[in-house]
């Protein structure tokens, strides 16, 4: 996935420059085999998705339970869309409507991370919310330099939100990858639904950032967000 994102942004700035019309090709060439490869290796994420809805059904708390339910059994048709556009890809289905089947997967993709970050706003909803209560119980807010930087939230200003929301994505690393990851995903189906339009380059590069932060989410557990 790196490698796809990371050529398809090199291609957009190599585009455009004299001599490199080679480079380019070769360039969209990988990015579209890397495309096929990584949607034959999606065959089986259908029953992780919904291994990982069935668990999510079990959650405690209403609103994770429902978002990420909602995302997972979404993503399963995402991925059944996605295997029907690489059965036509490779020949086996000729005469599937590639741009319905792809609108459709888009769709599914879109509502999936809509749900994500749905997820995730809660989660930092209810931290805000635990930390104005905190900060409500304290007889002294200068006494350490925490309290220092809490001690805006008094003031319902932009300002004191903004630095109290650093904060508490600074002190949950899990929780801001995840947002971060789920908001450069989200350039990709916005673009395809028309919802808001970039270029190659900007979905290149959120493509890259969030393939790293997926990246080092696997090589370091400890900062995936927990479901």
């Amino acid at each position: 996935r790196a490698t796809q994102y990371t050529c398809m942004l090199l291609s957009y700035l190599l585009e455009h420059k004299a001599g490199k019309e080679k480079l380019v090709m070769k360039l969209k060439q990988l990015e579209s085999s890397m495309s096929s490869g990584r949607k034959m290796l999606r065959l089986g994420n259908m029953v992780h998705a919904l291994v990982a809805a069935r668990r999510t059904t079990q959650l405690p708390d209403m609103v994770p339970r429902v978002c990420l339910t909602a995302s997972n059994l979404t993503r399963v048709l995402y991925f059944v869309c996605d295997t029907v556009l690489w059965l036509k890809s490779i020949g086996l289905q000729p005469d599937i409507d590639k741009p319905k089947w792809r609108n459709w997967a888009t769709k599914c993709y879109y509502f999936s991370l809509l749900m994500n970050l749905a997820r995730d706003w809660y989660e930092i909803s209810w931290r805000l919310e635990q930390a104005v209560q905190e900060e409500k119980t304290k007889k002294n807010f200068f006494w350490d330099k925490h309290d220092q930087e809490l001690n805006c939230v008094k003031c319902d200003s932009l300002h004191g939100f903004l630095l109290l929301l650093f904060q508490i994505l600074k002190r949950h690393p899990p929780l801001l990858l995840d947002l971060v990851k789920n908001l450069c995903d989200l350039s990709g189906p916005l673009d395809t639904l028309r919802i808001y339009k970039t270029n190659p380059g900007v979905i290149g590069f959120c493509g890259i950032l969030s393939s790293l932060v997926g990246i080092l989410t696997l090589a370091r557990p400890h900062l995936k967000l927990k479901q």
